[in-house]
């Protein structure tokens, strides 16, 4: 559906309409000639800014189609080193006398590529890593050894998990057993007696401290992961009898992967605190406070406690902390621990995004054809309903708008009615509801020039809005849009110095009705686009995807990974492709599913042979067929141009 156009439309208009200057928290802004830009910080401490459309035409040049994720390496560090400078300032400012430690959890984005990255250049912060299972452990183990980091062992561990932690202590690396259950208790201690290694332990203590957003249910009382204040008692009168409570150095607390509410980090550490001191007076060493995950990121850019955006600053966040650690201990002349997070969604939101192509796209404008016309319409010989749709038309008028909008609703369902009796022939429905169309096209201009719009016209321009279909899957590349309803900013990269004409919805390539991208930011079910320009390309970027999207991707109708670039801007302004990875071929993708390609090829091929030997086709047209296939399987699973 078109939208109304602006005679005075601008960039700023532009920033506005997808809020890029609220959620791009500098990252993201629009150049001059309508590009977006990505706005780094190079290693030198340079500013440096470089347009989408000019990286997507490097990846083109290198033979990289549509759909990419496109990394960002300077975004990457940067957030790294905003979380380290922001805690230690506060630590500074408030006088607290231990040190802030940060850990990237893994099952955030498990890409080699970007936990090397965050490990590589968090060395100078000792950034460490945060396992949830045994292979997440073993990138930790194999990534660049630094005494000082930490490596933090989550969820349930079996003995080979434990055994493989328990080396990396004798290496001489801080590698915490964090206790989720009490049988895990036990394994650690008998492996540990095995191997004469003294393991470094924490609890993960259930608070019932709750949070506001879609993450509610991971916090509280009825939270799957932690340890009661009943079994914590357990675990302390366990360790004592091995001998072993001064290995128990560290508390550890997770209440939800997007907190949006301050005031509900700062209610969750206090109660941490009461139970960090409960256990310095039970004799247990401690000196490690791990907030786990929560640290939220604005995808909306509103500045609010709602799912998708935040009530706080970085700043606020590491403040409140440090404060209230300060506040529950130092009454108790507690020592300050060393305060731990594990703040991957900040970590690595923001340095990808995900770019595709429109291929088409299906409106809901009414046709100027006469074609649609029945012999005896042209003369002049009209359905009694057709007609009465035709006046309704003709008599919209900003008062009468409710009432047309009513009539029009009628007539086109009596029309249906006896199309699906046999009382109405094709053409004569087909009149109609191109008639419906126009009706609703005037109303909505009519409409927009009155002062007040009745509230069943409010939605007509999502009710009718365009459907574009992306050069993507939703399930492969932005699984939580689909699966827990994730917002994320969705703009065109290019054109934004044009005013959008047309609202529209975004469809991808699976043939799934939830396939769909149709929740925007401002709770918006439709987004403004341009219409499209024969012969040219209109690219679309989601941005902020950097967490969880790969981890989780889907393989639904068999689209594969995406391609994937990861670029560094350079302190001339340039950007360099620092690593290409092709996405997945079709023979990728079978053999995902236990289908051999090998095997698929003989079969064809058989079939193909004997569709020789029966004469329908001859020997070249044979090589052609097997030619096809062959290069289908080593193509891309996406629209190829």
């Amino acid at each position: 559906m078109q939208s109304y156009l602006s005679n005075d439309w601008n960039i700023d208009d532009a920033s506005e309409t997808y809020g890029i200057r609220a959620w791009g928290r500098n990252y993201f802004d629009i150049s001059e000639n309508g590009d977006v830009v990505v706005s780094c910080t190079t290693a030198e401490g340079e500013k440096v800014r470089v347009a989408l459309p000019d990286i997507i035409a490097g990846m083109k040049a290198r033979g990289f189609e549509m759909p990419a994720l496109l990394r960002i390496e300077n975004i990457l560090d940067h957030r790294v080193r905003m979380i380290n400078e922001a805690f230690t300032k506060a630590i500074e400012q408030a006088s607290y006398q231990s040190i802030y430690r940060g850990v990237f959890p893994i099952k955030v984005n498990q890409q080699r590529h970007v936990v090397e990255e965050i490990v590589k250049f968090g060395r100078r912060y000792h950034h460490g890593l945060e396992a949830g299972s045994k292979a997440e452990l073993m990138i930790a183990l194999a990534s660049s050894p630094d005494e000082e980091r930490y490596i933090v062992c989550n969820g349930y561990k079996d003995e080979e998990f434990i055994n493989l932690g328990l080396r990396a202590v004798q290496l001489g690396w801080r590698c915490f057993f964090v206790l989720e259950t009490l049988s895990e208790l036990e394994l650690i201690i008998r492996c540990s007696q095995q191997l004469s290694v003294q393991p470094i332990l924490g609890v993960r203590v259930k608070l019932s401290s709750t949070v506001d957003g879609h993450w509610k249910t991971s916090s509280g009382d009825r939270s799957i992961f932690g340890l009661t204040s009943i079994q914590l008692v357990e675990v302390v009168e366990r360790l004592k009898l091995a001998g072993m409570l001064d290995c128990l150095k560290m508390l550890h607390f997770h209440l939800g992967s997007q907190i949006p509410n301050i005031q509900n980090i700062r209610q969750g550490v206090q109660e941490a605190c009461r139970y960090y001191i409960s256990l310095i007076k039970e004799g247990a060493a401690m000196g490690h406070l791990d907030l786990g995950g929560g640290l939220a990121i604005d995808y909306e850019g509103v500045s609010q406690c709602d799912t998708h955006s935040k009530n706080y600053t970085l700043s606020e966040y590491c403040i409140d902390i440090v404060e209230a650690v300060m506040e529950t201990l130092d009454p108790q002349g507690v020592a300050h621990p060393v305060l731990m997070t594990e703040s991957g969604r900040f970590t690595v939101a923001h340095s990808s995004l995900f770019l595709f192509n429109v291929l088409e796209v299906s409106n809901f404008d009414p046709v100027k054809n006469v074609r649609l016309l029945p012999d005896n319409m042209q003369s002049g010989h009209y359905d009694e309903k057709l007609r009465n749709l035709l006046d309704v038309l003709e008599c919209i008028t900003p008062k009468n708008v409710q009432e047309c909008y009513n009539d029009a609703h009628f007539y086109r369902s009596e029309i249906r009615r006896k199309f699906n009796q046999g009382q109405a022939d094709l053409r004569t429905r087909a009149v109609a509801e191109n008639v419906f169309l126009e009706i609703i096209q005037r109303i909505q201009e009519v409409a927009a020039s009155t002062q007040q719009i009745p509230k069943e016209l409010t939605n007509l321009r999502e009710d009718f809005a365009d459907i574009y279909y992306g050069n993507f899957s939703v399930f492969q590349s932005l699984p939580d849009t689909w699966a827990i309803k994730q917002v994320f900013p969705v703009m065109p990269v290019h054109r934004l110095q044009e005013q959008p004409t047309r609202e529209a919805m975004i469809a991808d390539l699976t043939c799934d009705c939830d396939g769909k991208l149709d929740n925007f930011i401002g709770k918006r079910h439709t987004i403004p686009l341009h219409a499209l320009e024969e012969g040219k390309d209109y690219f679309l970027g989601v941005f902020l995807v950097g967490a969880y999207q790969e981890t989780l991707s889907d393989l639904h109708n068999l689209f594969g990974d995406s391609n994937v670039v990861s670029v560094r801007v350079t302190g001339d302004g340039e950007f360099e492709f620092v690593r290409e990875i092709h996405g997945d071929s079709i023979a990728d993708v079978l053999s995902y599913v236990e289908y051999d390609p090998r095997i698929l090829q003989e079969r064809f091929r058989d079939t193909v042979e004997q569709a020789v030997r029966s004469g329908k086709i001859n020997v070249e047209t044979r090589r052609e067929i097997l030619g096809a296939f062959d290069e289908s399987l080593r193509g891309y699973t996406y629209f190829e141009h």
